[in-house]
């Protein structure tokens, strides 16, 4: 036994929960250079099972940090979705064959499956680049929040103390720690030991419906084996997402005598096998076959239950994020994509407050932003599993659910189901006016794609990959066509204010830090590339030779051209703030430079110096 010692450490951020939500929230700090550990009771990553369901949304993330290479190249794509509904012969039969994502700007049109574990393995490797690793067998004990309210109203405080415990240490080390943070995100688990010793409820309720989910390599002659299926059969419903390599999960639906004790009234997982849900299944499929081929790769059971923790944060110290504060039905393919977003909202916002580049205030807008998110999510997913679980309608069940039913919910949350459709409310970081200067871009919504080209080298990008998440906000300066001696104008006036001391650019960025090191700027006319140089932009503008493009066609004559009549920009031109998180904060006309003053106080204010580090007041 390891003699009992005690250490103690200061971090900036802990991060409880190895999960998705937190290791996307570890990474991303990480790589924002962060003073940041990740603890998790579990002495291992999960290998297999688990949620497995990327949408387009999450898809654009990753490319955001860089990290999407290995899920495109490794994990199955879902470009088509079938339907099945009763046949005429007491089985199922075909009803339609639609497109998998119905958002019209997705970048890319499609869902994807890879394990758990080898998305974790993505953000693992991503930090080990940087000499963070999650410290595995590591169980938090206690977490305690300061009472002093000088300590919570320092940002910079180590207000929270969290004690962990470390189960297998050698001999001679500490076997407990007293760790002082200034931020704790509990990212733990439907069954959060941060959630439930804070004493956060969770809203909602658990529903009758009772599923098993099993993971086989499929011998069967069904015809749709490879794409997503939703089934409704007078046996029982059943859903099928196809998998990497030949691998494909069933999501089978499943009845009282199936799996309930009839002493306790709950679900008992010892009476279910994965060969019984097998055989389940297999009345679901007639007249198809179904069978496995080899072992059962994973396998469980679950009852669907619709919850929102009753607040997502306590004080801006400690905040909850994926199961820990939501959980809902796995069919949608939500879970792991809402957990992971959670974080990828919050993880900027902690980087900038503990940096002193914006106000204390800003950590507020996490849970403004994602809890009503997450209870928009919970509605949509009571919808959505209602339908899937109902009873097909048959002639002896007029009651049930059509096919013309599922087909619409189907289409209907295309927006919501993939992601791209997330839209946040107004607040100090999104601001809704000037809406019709660029009416294909939505304020609150994640910038769409599109190709521009490079002005210097004519190298055709997407607008995306210029807005990658590295925590500074992109300002797009869509100028019009340069030639025109008008729109030039405009451009050497914007260059003039935001050259002013009491600009946002010069306010907001550090002193002797690099101009380019809070505010990315970019100019994106729409001349001809061959008519504009780089250096025709003003030097305030031009942080680097790669910061000017035009909409126009690249030299296959294939790519780019559309950037300005897709988001609805006149030719007058327009600013486009873009947030770290890739959603818009604002937009506003070209004259306005002020409107970017104002934008940006609301939520950076004035700095001072302080303690080594740049501070803001509002």
């Amino acid at each position: 036994m390891p003699v009992s010692l005690v250490k103690e450490s200061d971090v900036d951020v802990l991060v409880i929960g190895a999960g998705p939500a937190g290791l996307m929230c570890a990474n991303a700090l990480t790589q924002a250079g962060v003073n940041v550990r990740i603890v998790d009771k579990k002495p291992v990553k999960v290998e297999w099972g688990q949620a497995d369901g990327i949408q387009p949304r999450t898809i654009e993330v990753l490319q955001s940090y860089g990290l999407a290479e290995r899920l495109l190249k490794d994990g199955a794509q879902m470009h088509m979705a079938a339907f099945y509904s009763p046949g005429p012969n007491g089985g199922i039969a075909r009803t339609a064959r639609v497109k998998n994502i119905g958002h019209p700007t997705a970048r890319y049109p499609f869902g994807m499956t890879l394990r758990q574990g080898s998305i974790e393995d993505i953000f693992l490797n991503s930090m080990a680049s940087k000499g963070v690793e999650v410290e595995r067998s590591t169980v938090p004990t206690h977490i305690e929040l300061s009472t002093d309210d000088a300590l919570l109203q320092d940002p910079q405080s180590y207000a929270v103390k969290v004690v962990l415990n470390r189960e297998d240490v050698p001999d001679g080390m500490a076997d407990k720690e007293i760790v002082h943070a200034k931020y704790v995100v509990g990212a733990d688990g439907a069954h959060s030991w941060v959630r439930r010793t804070l004493g956060i409820n969770m809203d909602g309720e658990q529903t009758d419906y009772i599923w098993g989910v099993l993971d086989i390599v499929p011998d069967t002659d069904f015809p749709d084996i490879r794409n997503r299926c939703s089934i409704h059969s007078t046996n029982g419903s059943c859903m099928i997402i196809p998998r990497e390599g030949d691998v494909v999960r069933l999501y089978i639906q499943l009845t009282d005598a199936d799996v309930r004790n009839v002493n306790t009234g709950r679900v008992d997982m010892s009476r279910c096998t994965p060969e019984k849900l097998l055989q389940t299944a297999k009345k679901s499929f007639y007249p198809y076959t179904m069978g496995a081929i080899g072992e059962v790769e994973w396998w469980t059971i679950y009852i669907i239950g619709q919850r929102v923790a009753s607040q997502f944060s306590v004080n801006d110290r400690i905040f909850i994020a994926g199961d820990a504060c939501h959980t809902h039905s796995p069919k949608a393919g939500q879970g792991m994509n809402a957990s992971m977003n959670d974080t990828h909202n919050l993880s900027w916002k902690l980087a900038h407050v503990l940096r002193g580049q914006a106000d204390f205030s800003l950590l507020k807008t996490y849970e403004f932003e994602r809890r009503k998110y997450a209870q928009d999510l919970i509605d949509f997913d009571k919808r959505f599993s209602a339908l899937f679980s109902g009873k097909p309608r048959t002639e002896h069940n007029q009651d049930g659910v059509s096919h013309e039913d599922f087909l619409q919910a189907f289409r209907t949350f295309g927006g919501f189901t993939s992601g791209i459709g997330i839209h946040y409310a107004e607040s100090a970081i999104v601001n809704y006016n000037y809406q019709g200067l660029a009416s294909g871009v939505a304020i609150g919504q994640r910038m769409g794609p599109q190709i521009v080209i490079r002005v210097a080298d004519a190298r055709p990008f997407d607008v995306q990959d210029l807005l990658p998440a590295d925590t500074r906000f992109k300002i797009l300066i869509f100028a019009g066509d340069l030639t025109e001696p008008e729109q030039r104008e405009k451009l050497n006036l914007i260059a003039l204010e935001m050259g002013k001391p009491e600009g946002f650019l010069e306010k907001y960025t550090p002193k002797g830090a690099a101009r380019d090191a809070v505010f990315d700027i970019m100019t994106i006319g729409r001349s001809k590339k061959e008519d504009l140089n780089f250096t025709d932009v003003p030097d305030i503008l031009l942080s680097h030779w790669s910061k000017v493009y035009v909409d126009d066609i690249d030299f296959t004559g294939t790519k780019g051209g559309k950037a300005y009549s897709t988001y609805g920009i006149g030719s007058a031109g327009a600013f486009v703030v873009v947030r770290p998180d890739q959603y818009v904060g604002m937009i506003a006309p070209l004259d306005r430079v002020k409107d970017l003053d104002r934008y940006f106080a609301g939520f950076m204010g004035q700095k001072r110096r302080g303690q080594g580090l740049w501070l803001y007041k509002p």
